[in-house]
């Protein structure tokens, strides 16, 4: 729930601190909550910051028992903050910020304890050998952040299918994560992880582990990135189904965020060993011109006739 506008120096200087590491860090994200109005742009960057920071302890070089420690520790200061115990005058800007953000929205701090056992999950090298595994996993790094989100945006007074807000926000967060997870598939195994599930891998005569610039003679590799881009591509317009519950600023947003990804699966599926060759990405015009259709609602309503074609 919202509080007072008024936000005091200190706090408004972390908030500051949030935007400029979301702005440096967040190359897709920040294209989406430049379309927010002030207190919900720096709440989203607070959950963005912290954020940040458990997915660096856990892609960091720091040994496994340490990278666990210093999980629990932020952990701690996640309860902290919870319990209302960060003042504004704490040395941690991000926790300044986060405190009051979860003091102005109703934010469902229990996802960032999701977050952490996410990254945990990684720690340990988790594999996945179902759908079901990896969705869990996905879950947790990535549909706790859009319900996080949505406790920053809300719905609508009287929207239609509100209760379900939620799960589409978890779903969307789902989509957005299983295209990092085909985007950044060589980089991924380079540094000796392996998130699409086995039996997928195997369907396709595929291996884990096995990422070069060129698939494996017998294999079909463009089958299983297209395979994996149908799956996201019914998880963004499950997902989608949560745009016309938010107002057009907050809706914008999640357009812009949604959009962009949604043009990487498109790259992708144009070109599946892309991936094996670097990363895919979108050029700063691509992104902002994305940015501009969400606010316009173009994205909402191009995905809309897609799923009654039935090509969503």
């Amino acid at each position: 729930m919202e509080g007072p506008t008024e936000v005091p120096a200190p706090v408004q200087a972390a908030y500051s601190y949030c935007e400029a590491v979301t702005g440096r860090q967040a190359r897709n994200f920040a294209y989406g909550i430049r379309l927010l109005p002030t207190d919900k742009r720096q709440a989203m960057s607070a959950l963005y910051s912290f954020s940040r920071r458990v997915d660096d302890i856990g892609d960091g070089s720091l040994a496994p028992e340490a990278k666990r420690d210093r999980l629990e520790r932020t952990r701690e200061l996640l309860e902290r903050i919870r319990r209302g115990a960060v003042d504004e005058d704490d040395i941690d800007p991000v926790a300044v910020a986060l405190a009051d953000a979860a003091r102005r929205f109703t934010l469902p701090l229990g996802g960032l304890d999701e977050l952490i056992d996410g990254v945990l999950m990684d720690v340990r090298g988790e594999t996945y050998e179902t759908w079901d595994e990896l969705k869990t996993y996905c879950r947790c790094v990535a549909g706790a952040i859009g319900r996080l989100s949505l406790g920053v945006f809300g719905t609508q007074p009287g929207a239609r299918g509100a209760e379900r807000a939620s799960e589409y926000a978890d779903t969307l967060g789902l989509a957005l994560q299983l295209t990092n997870i085909l985007r950044d598939v060589r980089e991924d195994a380079v540094n000796g992880r392996t998130y699409l599930p086995a039996d997928d891998l195997a369907k396709f005569g595929c291996t884990a582990g096995f990422y070069s610039t060129t698939p494996p003679a017998g294999s079909d590799f463009a089958g299983l990135v297209h395979f994996e881009v149908r799956r996201a591509r019914s998880l963004f317009a499950e997902g989608y189904r949560l745009l016309p519950m938010l107002d057009r600023r907050s809706g914008a947003c999640v357009a812009a965020m949604a959009g962009i990804y949604r043009r990487l699966l498109d790259r992708i599926e144009r070109d599946p060993e892309a991936v094996l060759r670097g990363r895919v990405s979108l050029p700063g015009r691509e992104k902002a011109y994305v940015a501009v259709r969400g606010l316009s609602g173009l994205d909402a309503r191009h995905v809309t006739r897609q799923k009654l074609r039935g090509r969503a």
